[in-house]
């Protein structure tokens, strides 16, 4: 019998993290496989020290893509990745999300006839100002498989026509993730104590998305909306300030002020420790609301739509937008809600449901 060779291709820290366990079921179960990391991500804050913390094997290989425009960036991705398929001849394409990294991985493999499997497919914002829902929908119409992590998630794709045939729901990987590494943030990471903060005394922040950071008006709406916060509650908010919005802040010569801790981008276990112990969080970031989720951290979501509605139905998070009153408003909701949600993305063996599947299924 053929034995099937894997490619798991990634390229952000998102995509490590909702990966890890994919990659070691496979180890635990001797799987043929290789990592392809197109280097999306290209800081080592947010490239190497994943691959370090999480204790995973380097990626077979790295095709170095750095920054640069959607076009650029997914061209050069696309071109590195068909020489290494002509190379391995790889039997199944594993992708996980909506980043560029995702779009050109499927590309290359529906061009190459070659079968793809969609870890968290069937995710919509319904905004196409967003560069990650073309993303998502052009990956879900060229998979063979998808791997949608909710019942909402595999009826979004049913809407869309795709074989109810090919849809498995498998739950999200995150919850494997955030299970597996839960007691190794408490145990080993020191963040708190190395940027003195105290246990829940603190809010949290995250910021990164173009629709957000690449706007001074809204950018800046944002920012007098979290003033109003800390003038209600008096309480720091730590910022991990991801490259590109600190980027944006120069260029708009915008001054952040001293209630704002500004921080360099931190590992996955400092960065889930500052969840764990955070009063509330502020993100657009997909992933960080289901972090927030599963951790039971109220979450004020800074955008005005979220692919992510299952954090809304039980109320784990809110959507605020950029509209300084509203942050404020949902701030004071969250502050005072009696936390009761349960996670709505899965038991935590996502990853060995989805290995199984792809193994069974010729």
């Amino acid at each position: 019998m053929h034995k099937k060779l894997i490619c798991i291709i990634l390229g952000t820290r998102p995509e490590v993290i909702k990966m890890s366990p994919i990659i070691r079921e496979c180890q635990k179960r001797k799987l043929d496989f290789f990592v392809l990391h197109t280097n999306q991500h290209y800081s080592k804050n947010l490239d190497d020290i994943f691959f370090e913390e999480l204790n995973l094997p380097k990626p077979k290989y790295n095709l170095g893509v750095g920054s640069g425009t959607h076009v650029q960036q997914i061209g050069k991705m696309m071109s590195g990745i068909e020489e290494i398929f002509i190379k391995e001849k790889p039997d199944i394409v594993l992708v996980e999300g909506d980043t560029n990294t995702v779009l050109a991985g499927a590309l290359v493999s529906v061009k190459m006839d070659i079968k793809i499997g969609h870890i968290e497919a069937g995710l919509r914002s319904y905004f196409n100002g967003m560069p990650e829902e073309i993303n998502r929908v052009l990956t879900d119409h060229c998979s063979s498989v998808l791997f949608a992590p909710t019942a909402e998630a595999k009826g979004n794709l049913l809407k869309e026509g795709i074989s109810k045939n090919k849809i498995i729901i498998s739950g999200n990987t995150i919850v494997d993730a955030v299970n597996y590494n839960f007691r190794l943030a408490v145990r080993r990471s020191s963040i708190l104590k190395d940027i003195r903060i105290d246990e829940k005394k603190y809010f949290l922040l995250t910021l990164h998305r173009q629709e957000n950071v690449d706007f001074k008006l809204r950018l800046e709406n944002i920012i007098r909306g979290l003033e109003l916060v800390y003038k209600k509650f008096g309480l720091p908010i730590v910022f991990p300030i991801h490259p590109r919005t600190r980027k944006r802040i120069d260029e708009f010569s915008i001054e952040l002020p001293a209630w704002i801790r500004v921080i360099e981008p931190v590992g996955y276990l400092d960065f889930l420790n500052l969840e764990i112990n955070a009063r509330l969080i502020f993100t657009d970031s997909g992933g960080v609301q289901e972090e927030s989720c599963i951790l039971k951290v109220p979450c004020i979501t800074l955008r005005d739509n979220t692919e992510r509605p299952e954090t809304l139905k039980i109320k784990s998070s809110i959507l605020a937008g950029e509209n300084p009153k509203k942050i404020l408003n949902s701030s004071v909701k969250m502050m005072n809600k009696n936390i009761q949600w349960k996670n709505p993305f899965g038991d935590g063996k996502s990853a060995e449901r989805i290995i199984k599947i792809l193994m069974n299924n010729d």
